[in-house]
């Protein structure tokens, strides 16, 4: 049985919907049109922990004046498009305690799960990096242990490398984290 598909919604309607949900009840905003989010699977929720402690770990070794923030905070591409990534980094100075989204993301991290592939790794891509303030998108393969690291350049040039051991270097904001750190 499906369920009645939801109104078409902007950004702001979309937000303030969501903000009436039930804890566990996360959607994300697609062009306008209202997106269930599946329920996670152990691996795929271990992983985007690691990922938020391995950002956050690494940003505490450098001092930096940024912070990781885990899955739960929307970010909002234009008037009908929100997502909420896995884990995320921010620099700047501090948002207040109850802001539900963040407009100047850093750093953006998916992990790959079964029902979200295909848009992690296409729509996800091009939307992210529509924000002048990502420099890097990190999708996570839960499965191979890999990370697809996606790195916006100086010039505006986005080169992107598979990742299957190592270091990856996430400058700016100046950090490194091992494959290791984000599969532990």
């Amino acid at each position: 049985m499906r369920a009645k598909p939801l109104p078409r919604m902007t950004a702001d309607e979309f937000i303030e919907w969501a903000m009436g949900l039930p804890d566990g009840e996360r959607y994300e905003l697609v062009g306008g049109e209202v997106v269930a989010m599946s329920p996670e699977r152990i691996s795929h929720a271990r992983t985007k922990g690691q990922a938020y402690r391995a950002l956050g770990d690494a940003l505490r070794r450098v001092g930096l004046p940024c912070e990781a923030l885990p899955d739960g905070v929307s970010v909002r591409v234009d008037a009908e498009t929100v997502y909420e990534p896995d884990a995320l980094v921010r620099c700047g100075e501090s948002l207040p305690e109850d802001a539900v989204e963040i407009g100047d993301p850093l750093i953006v991290v998916e992990a790959v799960s079964p029902s979200s592939g295909g848009r992690d790794k296409g729509a996800k891509l091009e939307d992210y990096f529509r924000l002048p303030s990502v420099r890097h998108y990190l999708i996570l393969d839960i499965k191979r242990r890999s990370a697809i690291h996606h790195r916006r350049d100086a010039e505006g040039l986005i080169q992107s490398r598979v990742v299957r051991t190592g270091t990856l270097g996430l400058s700016p904001p100046g950090i490194e984290v091992t494959l290791d750190d984000l599969f532990a």
